[in-house]
């Protein structure tokens, strides 16, 4: 058809003239496949569940690497890097990641989410976390948080491990004493009264319905189990305390029993970076928030920042001392 313009008269319009090249984008990952070696200083890594982003920078702070790695690439990629500045955000993995980069020379820092936010520019992806955090890591007014060792996350795992028996045993107490209340028994509240409340199932006497006392049972034999468990890890962890220096001079303090000994030891990695009980406090999140502006401070209630276990035993702690020295004193 006489005037039509095809497909193939386009692609010679958009050709570029003989002699001539075409720019092209420049691409983060060198020719050859081989990494920029002498360039890389420091490297923001976001950690994923399957796949790790990679954001490498020169010492001036210009991008030098963008690349994804599955989680099995990730040590040989850092093996075949020098030692440079690596950053990752304090979260589920940090610390076991930060132990194997460490082990290969490197110099790893874990950053709370919070200091890395204001570095996210536009929308967040993994490329940008990645980014933020290679900002992040070079400011000198951003804190850090100290790389546990296997020891500490493995007393961390027995107090969680203690907490979630903990509950399940207080959800089967519950559901015990709330069937027994449908048939008129009253049972008292609590994990102390535990024995109580077997007997009661157990006295053929209670007035119980066969099949309600058969599901009961069923109840009252996982209650039993729990128990065992949870009587054993705190047998542990009294134990363990009293062997560790520091785990027996918090024992030492009133309203501290073995739980909150190993909490704090388990989630407390060092304790000499606290100036200060007060800064110790502040990290927990037991001081006023503030919202202070034109010479006026305004306070409001605790900031609730830090490690939530630790916080509500001690303050759990610090109740039953004052409730202990009012009964005293009464």
């Amino acid at each position: 058809m006489r005037g039509s313009v095809t497909g193939r008269d386009v692609m010679r319009w958009m050709a570029s003239a003989p002699g001539t090249t075409m720019p092209r984008r420049p691409s983060t990952r060198p020719a050859g496949g081989r990494l920029p070696m002498v360039e890389i200083t420091t490297i923001g890594l976001d950690i994923g569940k399957r796949v790790l982003q990679v954001h490498g920078a020169d010492a001036q702070g210009r991008k030098v690497l963008q690349r994804k790695l599955r989680r099995d690439e990730l040590r040989a990629f850092f093996a075949a890097l020098p030692p440079c500045l690596v950053g990752m955000e304090a979260c589920a993995t940090a610390h076991y990641w930060g132990r194997e980069l460490r082990d290969l020379g490197h110099d790893v820092r874990l950053i709370p989410p919070s200091y890395v936010k204001p570095y996210v520019v536009r929308q967040k992806n993994d490329a940008a976390d990645a980014a933020a955090i290679c900002e992040a890591v070079t400011r000198a007014n951003v804190r850090t948080t100290p790389i546990k060792t296997a020891d500490q996350q493995a007393a961390r795992v027995i107090q969680r491990t203690h907490e979630l028996l903990s509950r399940q045993r207080v959800t089967l107490i519950n559901a015990v004493r709330g069937h027994l209340a449908e048939f008129g028994i009253l049972a008292p509240a609590g994990p102390q009264h535990m024995s109580q409340l077997i007997e009661r199932v157990a006295d053929p006497t209670t007035p119980i319905p066969a099949l309600a006392r058969n599901a009961l049972n069923l109840l009252i034999d996982q209650l039993v189990e729990l128990g065992k468990q949870v009587d054993q890890l705190e047998a542990g962890m009294k134990r363990r305390c009293k062997a560790d220096p520091d785990g027996a001079r918090l024992l030492a303090v009133p309203g501290i029993g073995p739980i909150t000994a190993s909490a704090i030891l388990a989630g407390v990695p060092d304790i000499q970076g606290f100036r200060s009980g007060r800064d110790f406090g502040a990290w927990l999140g037991l001081v006023p928030r503030q919202n202070s502006s034109g010479g006026k401070d305004r306070l409001g209630r605790i900031t609730k920042m830090g490690d939530r276990t630790i916080r509500r035993l001690l303050v759990t702690g610090a109740l039953s001392v004052i409730r202990w020295a009012r009964a005293k004193e009464g």
